[in-house]
């Protein structure tokens, strides 16, 4: 059993609800949620693809910082190649399997409902290998936030309504901001909480290049962005303004990076911020659904 929690550990639960909410809300949005013929096979689909696809960016980043040996000093939880828990190898095999499984149940999708999906998939899985694999990962470059709003947010989100409804919409789009702000809120609490040992490791990620002070600005305006977006999304369908009571969520993480809190303080801002994404994530899917 020490294995399987090993592998559990490696797969990072705390930021699933990154891959998690976007099929929620983007269905919740769709037209077909408003005509109350979601096809539920094809929003189960797209839940599985962005779990696995989560799933494997977790694995493939295990594997290429170990190997890179930027995960040796660490302040949160120990990766399973830097620790010596598993072989690079089995670690890159457990990143190739959970793409396959996505891009297999993709292909079904696409099937039928529109070949585009593969190239957007596709994009999904290399830009979710690329951000710290090969020669010049961008994450190492202060490009993660960006690649994490397009891909967990417009792609992700659009996307499990365009599954849908097979064609992309307004509302799909809107919708995807908070969403996609939510993943950049979570991958800056753990850049933030990294950021001494990443610059000591050479990893420039973006909270290494503009510094301390200005990342838990940004973190605090991204985070403020996502809790009064149901503003917006209220003139599309009322009832999306539910999402504003997630404010009372947002109250602890923000406090605990104003204060200055550092190192393993900033582990309760991580799982804070996944708490909130999903927070936002229920009651926005909630409120598009009766709003609709």
């Amino acid at each position: 059993m020490t294995g399987v929690r090993n592998w559990l550990a490696g797969a990072r639960p705390r930021t699933w609800p990154a891959s998690l909410v976007p099929p929620f809300v983007g269905t919740a949005a769709s037209d077909a949620a408003a005509a109350g013929a979601i096809v539920w096979w094809r929003a189960v689909c797209a839940l599985v693809v962005s779990l696995f696809i989560q799933i494997a960016v977790n694995y493939a980043n295990d594997y290429s910082d170990g190997v890179r040996g930027t995960d040796v000093a660490r302040v949160g939880p120990q990766r399973l190649v830097a620790s010596g828990a598993a072989s690079p190898n089995a670690v890159r095999n457990a990143a190739f399997a959970a793409f396959g499984v996505a891009a297999a149940v993709g292909v079904v999708v696409a099937a039928a409902v529109s070949w585009w999906l593969i190239a957007a998939g596709a994009a999904s899985i290399l830009a979710a290998w690329y951000y710290t694999g090969g020669r010049r990962p961008y994450g190492y470059r202060g490009l993660g936030e960006l690649f994490v709003f397009v891909f967990f947010g417009l792609v992700a989100t659009a996307g499990s309504a365009f599954v849908q409804d097979a064609r992309l919409t307004v509302l799909g789009l809107a919708a995807s901001v908070p969403v996609g702000l939510g993943s950049v809120a979570l991958l800056i609490s753990n850049n933030l909480r990294d950021l001494p040992t990443d610059e000591q490791a050479g990893k420039r990620t973006l909270a290494v290049r503009v510094g301390d002070r200005p990342t838990r600005a940004m973190y605090v305006t991204v985070v403020f962005i996502v809790v009064i977006s149901p503003l917006y999304l209220s003139l599309l369908r009322p009832w999306a303004i539910l999402g504003l009571a997630s404010v009372v969520v947002a109250i602890s993480p923000v406090r605990t990076v104003l204060r200055g809190a550092t190192g393993k303080e900033l582990v309760a801002v991580l799982a804070g911020t996944g708490r909130l994404q999903l927070v936002v994530g229920a009651l926005l899917t909630v409120g598009l659904v009766l709003g609709a």
